[in-house]
């Protein structure tokens, strides 16, 4: 079987005369980094079809360059506090990460109306707590060779045994958020993500309840062939910011052959009281859950042989 087909997806939601569209990956865009569109209806801003489908969505220029540039001078300032300054690369490792920043630039990154606007639709007006704690899941990682924090997973949602859990109602967890404080290209390790992979995982959660499991274990029980699904890229302009489903199955990418650090965050979007899965949610998270389950769905994923493998580890970008 071949490797994973790159896609390039065509979604472009109105904007306002004026305001140049960027180059959506998929889903919805608000205009070119550093425009402000006038307001949409959220059914405008978000292709929810593209996000039951694909597993994520794209809001392009969701927070402006000013405050994509306070982020960055955030993150500069606590590399200096390890010894690692941005401007010196023989002071770089491969990669550093930081839970504990608070500075007032990742809350407005974090409740760019955009934004806001994008997660209700995806989750629920009142069902997720804001704001997305931006600050507390910053990456950055420098031009290297290393592949630290990489392979293939999908993310935990709260806390036990041995690590981070996960259960079929996404107990915790709305969504992974993916933040873009520089620009970030295919030469910059972006983020890679499985195209239509989080339809494959509710089928493996549903045995263990509403306990749940480590969410490393899954990556044990997918069939090898889902890798070979068509796969996607978290590039684009600082201020973007990718929304994925819980489920979506990612990794870090390597080597990082830019000339920079990259700096991106990656939070959850708590959700507190998970999603219902007898068909009575409408939100498009829990209807992308629900049709993971559905009889029809597990015919028509077609894995492929289960012996047929593609990619068993980041791997460099393609």
């Amino acid at each position: 079987m071949t490797g994973p087909q790159q896609l390039q997806f065509s979604h472009r939601p109105n904007l306002p005369s004026g305001c140049p569209p960027a180059q959506p990956i998929n889903g919805v865009t608000t205009g070119a980094a550093g425009c402000d569109p006038d307001p949409v209806d959220t059914e405008e801003l978000v292709d929810t079809e593209a996000f039951i489908r694909d597993g994520f969505v794209t809001v392009r220029g969701a927070f402006g360059p000013a405050v994509a540039a306070d982020c960055r001078r955030a993150i500069r300032a606590a590399l200096r506090g390890r010894g690692a300054d941005p401007a010196t690369p023989s002071t770089w490792p491969p990669l550093a990460q930081f839970t504990d920043l608070d500075d007032d630039a990742f809350t407005a990154a974090a409740s760019a109306p955009a934004l806001t606007r994008a997660v209700d639709t995806l989750v629920g007006p009142g069902r997720w707590t804001p704001p997305i704690q931006a600050g507390h899941a910053v990456l950055v990682r420098f031009p290297s060779d290393g592949h630290a924090n990489s392979g293939y997973h999908i993310e935990g949602s709260f806390d036990g045994p041995g690590g981070y859990w996960v259960n079929l109602r996404s107990r915790a967890r709305g969504l992974l958020a993916l933040f873009l404080f520089t620009d970030v290209g295919p030469d910059d390790a972006p983020t890679r993500l499985i195209v239509g992979s989080h339809r494959y995982i509710p089928e493996l959660l549903a045995p263990y309840g509403e306990d749940g499991v480590l969410s490393d274990t899954l990556a044990g029980q997918w069939r090898p062939s889902l890798l070979c699904r068509p796969m996607a890229h978290a590039t684009g302009r600082a201020g973007d910011v990718f929304l994925c489903h819980p489920f979506l199955v990612h990794t870090a990418t390597w080597p990082h052959r830019g000339t920079g650090p990259r700096m991106i965050a990656q939070p959850a979007v708590y959700a507190g009281g998970g999603f219902g899965l007898d068909g009575s949610d409408t939100a498009p998270v829990a209807r992308a859950i629900v049709a993971g389950l559905s009889p029809h769905s597990q015919t028509a994923k077609n894995f492929g042989p289960v012996g047929s493998t593609c990619r068993s580890g980041g791997g460099a970008f393609v």
